[in-house]
């Protein structure tokens, strides 16, 4: 999965690395992660998105990403294409509205399992 790149609010997939795997979606709490064929209609523009993040100039970079070899190698980003920087801010799942959601499951009282034996 070192074709996933990191920029300032979400994670791009690099066409030209991406194996097909399937990884990436199986681990994608947000469910945002599509194979191309199954793409709702409402969210084409991400896919052409997802491409420019590799194929145009980002702000305040000197010049497309490319194909780099891997993640691992470029590092951390930083910066979205102005499409995703002009979004509105989303809530992203945090481990506590993980916990919260544990808890709806097991019963508004249950305090989430922490890997501890009952005392």
């Amino acid at each position: 999965m070192d074709g996933i790149y990191e920029g300032a609010r979400v994670l791009y997939i690099n066409p030209d690395e991406c194996v097909d795997c399937g990884a990436c979606k199986l681990i994608c709490e947000a469910g945002a992660i599509y194979y191309e064929t199954d793409l709702p209609d409402d969210e084409q523009q991400h896919l052409a998105d997802n491409a420019a993040f590799f194929s145009e100039g980002l702000p305040g970079r000197g010049g497309p990403i490319g194909s780099p070899g891997g993640a691992d190698t470029l590092g951390p980003v930083g910066v979205d294409t102005p499409f995703v920087a002009a979004l509105p801010p989303r809530g992203r799942p945090s481990r506590h509205s993980r916990r919260a959601r544990l808890q709806l499951e097991r019963g508004a009282d249950a305090e989430p399992d922490q890997g501890r034996a009952a005392e």
